[in-house]
């Protein structure tokens, strides 16, 4: 009897397969996650390295000005924000054992007006693993990135090479789908190269207002404000909570609310005016699924997947958007 693709079998033979294909992604994370990083950084530098071949710069000394590009805002990267991490890592006990002090005034205040919270669910957060030794993990894991970047680099050229031969395979495809994939590619990549720069000002000026108070580490705040701005919705908050909580261990809750509404201000100012104007209408996923898929890539890749949510949900979308069977998953994804 042959397997029909309207029985429950089928569904589950589907779901079966989808599961087993997810797990090996995790469990090769460790590869994918580079190369992924890899093909976003070809993405952002594919328009510099085709505007050097117009010029008629040679392919060979395009790539080596492009290797050098890369190696020096790696190298940037990590002499600005390596020593801040390590030292960070280290103090970890001392702001928790301050916060922890923190909050006890704070629940012993309340007490004072008869106020009732659950003190020991509260106090209990610092004593295993507190929101400090969290984000100092977090940060670590993303310093462990570094460690991939020759390998990034190298298949960054290698994808910058075949991309000049890329237009002239596909002209001798009649696939629909190829041409439809490039097409959203464009989106894919005007969306990257347009959140780069609004994510740098989100950076710079976290950076600068961070100084001006006096807040410790302002150069790694202002560099996790600007990665975490990548990550729709919810990262521009996420990205406040390690500089306000350094800003109420270092100074006084009067200095983190000051902090907090810097952060607001910012993000209201850049997120919510400036961002809509240039993006336009964004690239047509639903603002759920924007949510989701930072939960879903986030589990399966890890920060990296969080980073990379909204391009790898429209290059799902894409492929999905390609098959007739499943064109309607694609249209739920949509807005």
């Amino acid at each position: 009897m042959s397997l029909s693709k309207h029985t429950v079998g089928y569904g589950v033979m589907v779901m079966a397969a989808v599961v087993i294909v997810l797990a090996g992604i995790k469990a090769a994370s460790v590869i994918i996650v580079p190369f992924l990083l890899a093909f976003f950084l070809a993405i952002i530098l594919a328009p510099l390295f085709l505007w050097l071949k117009k010029k008629k710069v040679p392919q060979g000394i395009a790539l080596l000005l492009i290797v050098i590009l890369l190696f020096a805002s790696i190298s940037t990267l990590v002499i600005l924000i390596g020593t801040s991490v390590q030292d960070f890592t280290q103090n970890v006990p001392t702001y928790e054992a301050k916060l922890r002090t923190d909050f006890q005034n704070l629940l012993a205040l309340l007490d004072n007006y008869n106020i009732k919270v659950p003190k020991e669910d509260i106090l209990s957060i610092f004593a295993t693993n507190s929101v400090m030794e969290y984000i100092a993990k977090t940060l670590k894991s993303l310093g462990g990135l570094m460690t991939n970047s020759f390998m990034i680099i190298i298949t960054v050229l290698f994808m910058l090479m075949e991309i000049s031969q890329f237009s002239r395979k596909l002209e001798r495809t009649n696939s629909n789908s190829l041409h439809s994939f490039i097409k959203v590619s464009d989106n894919i990549k005007h969306f990257i190269l347009l959140k780069s720069m609004t994510s740098a000002a989100t950076g710079i000026f976290v950076t600068v207002a961070l100084k001006v108070l006096g807040v410790d580490y302002a150069i790694l705040w202002g560099v996790v404000a600007f990665l975490l701005n990548f990550i729709p919705n919810i990262g521009s908050i996420i990205a406040a909570v390690p500089a306000v909580l350094m800003a109420l261990v270092q100074f006084d809750p009067g200095t983190a609310l000051a902090v907090t509404g810097i952060y607001v201000a910012i993000n209201i100012t850049i997120g919510s005016i400036i961002e809509p104007r240039i993006m336009g209408e964004g690239l047509g996923i639903s603002t759920l699924v924007v949510f989701l898929s930072l939960i879903f890539w986030g589990w399966l890749l890890g920060p990296v997947g969080m980073l990379l949510s909204v391009p790898l949900t429209i290059m799902l979308k894409i492929a999905l958007d390609a098959k007739e069977d499943t064109k309607w998953i694609a249209t739920l994804l949509g807005n």
